[in-house]
């Protein structure tokens, strides 16, 4: 069995979920006849991949299906860890599964694992040594491996929700084992600016009521803004929600204020916004407000997301910079977005509208006879474009205009 925490130990880590009873938030995955809440009750859990930002139950998560299941918890950190620590954990799982116990192998940050690393771990999980669960703050179809990636299921966690972060808070005053066991007391108003700026991360929420609670037993709306006014806790100081900003951004971006773009950018940053977020924010913004008024502006966001991923923070953020002032700069265009919307009102009112005959290839001798193919121009056997002018729509739509004329 587990121990219990000790006193000293961070609040954030007194606090974490022992049971799937004390978990919050999440529930579209571990929620009542959800297949991970099935195949933990079954002892039929598959290797496993969580997907999230970082304080969203990830560890935790692995932590109680461990326990649910009662097999023996091994973990590695895909920073530090290597080749010897690997087998070291599955020569203690081989000797496991002689004895009859299951293994679960948790990979924290599974992605900073190279191929040749992921490599050496695909036998064991294969084999059935171990059962893996990875988790990762990163696209895992870009980062690991696809013959583990394939025998493996993946799950997306998400931000938690205000309401789950208040009841963690909540819990974590009251709690007298792991708590402060109504010794400290915090406002209605107190807990729900910590929930706020937490952004959705139970351990900045945790983090954020320690530093409170090491200032005094009660805590208000002032003390928690005097003590976030120095911290990355503090995402936005006028209450501003998250979406809120990044809408800023996007539309200074839009209006060519890159003075005003840089400052919302800055306001994410600093206050700890994942830079691969804003980066993809960026790319949709290149296609969706530029598009073809300027063809660079895509490959200019799509760099800063390589240049984001390769060097990661704080180094980044001159790259984001560059970026957004570029997309601010560029003249605009909604011509591929409003295109893209009418031919989308088009398949909707009539999805199966048929392919032109002419249009279609022909292979086979039949689809020939069924004047598949049949009358097809190739444009560049045509020296006059005009004579190479054929239909490509289906009928209902011949003639039809998406783009505006240039």
């Amino acid at each position: 069995m587990p121990t219990e925490p000790a006193k000293t130990n961070p609040l954030a880590d007194r606090m974490r979920p022992k049971n799937l009873g004390e978990f919050l938030g999440q529930s579209e995955l571990v929620g009542e006849g959800t297949f991970l809440r099935k195949a933990i009750e079954t002892d039929t859990v598959p290797s496993l991949v969580f997907w999230g930002p970082p304080g969203t139950g990830k560890t935790t998560l692995a932590r109680i299906i461990a326990t649910e299941t009662k097999s023996e918890f091994l973990e590695l950190s895909g920073v530090g860890s290597g080749v010897k620590d690997l087998k070291d954990i599955t020569d203690q799982a081989e000797a496991n599964r002689r004895f009859g116990k299951k293994t679960i192998l948790f990979i924290d940050e599974i992605h900073q694992w190279n191929k040749a690393q992921q490599d050496r771990l695909l036998p064991h999980v294969e084999h059935g040594v171990v059962t893996l669960i990875g988790a990762t703050t990163e696209n895992p179809s870009f980062e690991i491996i696809s013959a583990l990636l394939s025998r493996a299921r993946v799950f997306t966690l998400g931000r938690l929700s205000e309401e789950s972060i208040v009841k963690l808070l909540k819990r974590a005053l009251s709690d007298k084992a792991r708590g402060y066991g109504k010794a400290v007391k915090a406002d209605a108003k107190a807990i729900e600016m910590i929930s706020l700026f937490s952004n959705g991360d139970a351990r900045v929420a945790l983090n954020a009521l320690e530093a409170c609670a090491s200032h005094g037993t009660k805590i208000d709306k002032e003390l928690v803004k005097q003590v976030l006014r120095t911290s990355r806790f503090l995402y936005d100081k006028t209450g501003e929600e998250h979406y809120n900003i990044i809408s800023a951004l996007h539309k200074s971006m839009r209006g060519g204020d890159a003075d005003a773009a840089l400052y919302w950018l800055g306001r994410m940053l600093e206050g700890g916004e994942e830079p691969l977020y804003i980066a993809r924010r960026i790319i949709r913004f290149a296609s969706e407000d530029i598009g073809i008024a300027n063809s660079l502006a895509l490959p200019q966001a799509v760099a800063a997301y390589q240049a984001c991923h390769f060097i990661g923070v704080p180094e980044c953020n001159v790259n984001l910079a560059q970026a957004v002032v570029y997309m601010a700069k560029s003249k605009k265009s909604n011509a591929l977005y409003t295109a893209y919307q009418n031919v989308r009102r088009d398949i909707e009112n009539s999805p199966n509208e048929p392919v032109p005959l002419h249009i279609r290839n022909a292979p086979t001798k039949l689809m020939k006879e069924l004047g598949y193919s049949d009358g097809y121009k190739y444009t560049p056997d045509f020296k006059n474009t005009e004579e190479a002018k054929q239909d490509y729509l289906p009928n209902r739509l011949k003639g039809k205009k998406y783009l505006p004329e240039a």
